[in-house]
């Protein structure tokens, strides 16, 4: 791929590396950053042979930010569903078992 460069941590996989574009390459050629972004997933920009951004489809932008909105336990879980609003009678009538002849 002539409009990307290798990354300088040197234990990437090969295709992580074809997925890095200097700055002024990605400037330059920003549609083809776009279009790849869309078809082949995360592309990383660099300036200085250094990681800076990563364009990726808004798809997958989305459904990150969903995933950090997720509570981070399971108590937090229930205490913000709606569910937690709702009062439930949970008492029940004591339950002797029913009479059986031997």
């Amino acid at each position: 791929m002539s409009g990307s460069v290798k990354r300088s941590k040197p234990d990437l996989p090969v295709e992580d590396a074809e997925k890095s574009w200097q700055l002024q390459t990605a400037k330059a050629r920003f549609s083809e950053l776009f279009r790849r972004a869309r078809a082949e997933g995360p592309q990383w920009v660099t300036r200085s042979n250094r990681e800076a951004v990563v364009v990726l489809p808004a798809e997958e932008f989305e459904r990150l930010q969903a995933r950090s909105r997720q509570p981070r336990s399971l108590v937090d879980f229930f205490a913000q569903s709606p569910l937690a609003r709702i009062k439930i009678d949970l008492e029940r009538e004591p339950d002797f078992g029913r009479k059986v002849e031997l």
